[in-house]
């Protein structure tokens, strides 16, 4: 059983994809509850918890591209997709009695509520999670950085990364089976050997607000509460 969490606030990162579990696209059932009960675990041992969600699993930049859309209109597609896997996200937790509060960079006030940094923090310190979607509310931007902005305005003492794999590997652990695992990584080290830990603009954020990046694989039993209150299993980013 792991100790008791070593941090207050915590801003979890997850990327769209994550809730389509093995399918290619759309959104899986079960991995929408794996990945409520992991939150639910973190926020029944008293964290405060934002996510930022992102919204490849249903409309990815590269289709864009395939499209020949505009960028700007494809990033607001993106941001529009963030605020369905929001609402999903928090129907999946009222599932398992755990109310939260979707809130939105674009003004969608008839779905979710506007995003209001005051709103936010006093709906966190009531022990509410709280999801932001929408993005930073502005094209070009990615979700990503989203996370890292939200962390740092709601003042997270860290950043979870939830993705499909343990941590951070030198290759794609799934294609390379010789690829080697970080335990530690600096901010630099994250941004010169050109990691895919999150994107540039994200870790230049984190690195900037001295906000810790942990990378971990969302779908391990107890492997998010165990990041919590651990540190121990994933790839933790800090320092210069």
């Amino acid at each position: 059983m792991p100790s008791k969490p070593q941090y207050k606030r915590v801003l979890l990162k997850l990327s769209g994809e994550a809730l389509m579990g093995d399918q290619k696209f759309g959104i899986e059932h079960g991995a929408c509850e794996l990945i409520a009960e992991a939150i639910k675990e973190v926020h029944d041992a008293g964290v405060e918890i934002g996510i930022v969600v992102g919204g490849g699993n249903i409309f990815r930049g590269s289709q864009a591209e395939l499209f020949g859309f505009a960028r700007t209109p494809a990033d607001h597609i993106g941001m529009l997709a963030t605020t369905i896997n929001g609402i999903i996200l928090q129907q999946s937790l009222a599932r398992i009695g755990v109310h939260s509060r979707v809130m939105s960079a674009m003004n969608t006030d008839s779905i979710v509520d506007q995003y209001i940094w005051g709103h936010a923090i006093e709906c966190l310190e009531q022990k509410m999670p709280v999801i932001f979607v929408g993005g930073t509310g502005n094209p070009y931007f990615t979700t990503d950085t989203a996370g890292a902005l939200r962390a740092s305005e709601m003042e997270a003492e860290i950043l979870l990364k939830g993705t499909k794999v343990d941590g951070v590997y030198s290759d794609d652990p799934k294609k390379n089976l010789k690829a080697t695992k970080y335990t530690n990584l600096s901010y630099s080290e994250a941004l010169t050997k050109n990691l895919k830990v999150m994107d540039a603009t994200a870790i230049a954020l984190c690195r900037e607000n001295r906000i810790p990046i942990y990378v971990f694989n969302l779908f391990e039993k107890g492997a998010m509460l165990k990041a919590v209150c651990e540190k121990t299993g994933g790839t933790i980013v800090e320092g210069d």
